[in-house]
């Protein structure tokens, strides 16, 4: 393993984070304190409780997953974008270095910018709400494991993406939506029975019940259920980025 080959990536790409923290931090932080403000007040003042909880903290694991989700895809993104675009990606492939390190650095560095965001809206959202949590252990182990599944994600867009313009179309209009739709400001048994049968066929659900679960436990579906289709993600993203190196799809050419 080349350890060394790893950390400069990684260091490159915190460094480029730590450049911009007006938009890198500074920017997610007031959208979401925004949210607290509509949803958690006005919403909130009208929706007093949901599975006995304040709306207000109700709604604090579906932001803090909205955020994450949002960061981690754009930070792996444009991370392996970047590179393609000014045509440095072909020093970066003839180095010394295999394509599982390379993924380790960009997709390690987004995670942790991902972490460090949803880390300061949890810190944020107690001076809105009132928080407990239940779980903290599965809180940090939930929280990890959808940085790192979606910075994933993010890689891959950034491989595929033949320009700036691609690079926002799938976060744009298929992941936020299903963040949206995946009970990130209500529960899904609010929902009339049909729409809680097509809402389980969204995948956010169950990262964002199982998130949910290790503040109050309580979750719309089982805790098992939401680590296993968090694992069957992650599993497809490494695959299908060991398939783009394997064949050098949108890379060599």
């Amino acid at each position: 393993m080349n350890w060394t080959a790893i950390s400069s990536i990684y260091a490159f790409e915190m460094a480029r984070f730590f450049r911009t923290i007006a938009q890198s931090i500074i920017s997610p932080v007031l959208s979401t304190s925004l949210y607290f403000v509509v949803f958690g007040a006005a919403i909130g003042s009208r929706i007093q409780e949901v599975e006995g909880v304040s709306y207000g903290a109700f709604i604090v694991p579906g932001l803090i997953m909205l955020s994450v989700i949002t960061q981690a895809i754009s930070n792996a993104s444009f991370g392996i974008y970047f590179p393609k675009f000014i045509g440095t990606i072909f020093e970066l492939l003839s180095a010394p270095i295999n394509f599982f390190e390379i993924v380790i650095g960009y997709v390690g560095a987004a995670a942790t910018k991902a972490l460090f965001i949803g880390v300061i809206i949890l810190i944020t959202a107690f001076f809105f709400v009132e928080i407990s949590i239940a779980h903290p252990f599965a809180m940090v182990a939930f929280l990890v494991l959808t940085c790192i599944s979606f910075a994933l994600m993010g890689f891959i867009i950034g491989i595929w993406a033949g320009s700036f313009e691609q690079l926002q179309l799938v976060p744009l209009l298929i992941v936020t939506p299903l963040v949206f739709l995946g009970g990130s400001f209500y529960s899904i048994s609010m929902l009339p029975p049909v729409w809680q049968v097509i809402s389980h066929f969204n995948p956010v659900v169950y990262l964002i019940s199982g998130f949910r679960w290790a503040f109050f436990g309580s979750a719309d579906v089982p805790i098992l259920t939401s680590l296993l289709a968090i694992g069957l993600f992650t599993g497809l993203c490494m695959a299908v980025i060991w398939w783009i190196f394997h064949t050098g799809w949108r890379i060599r050419q």
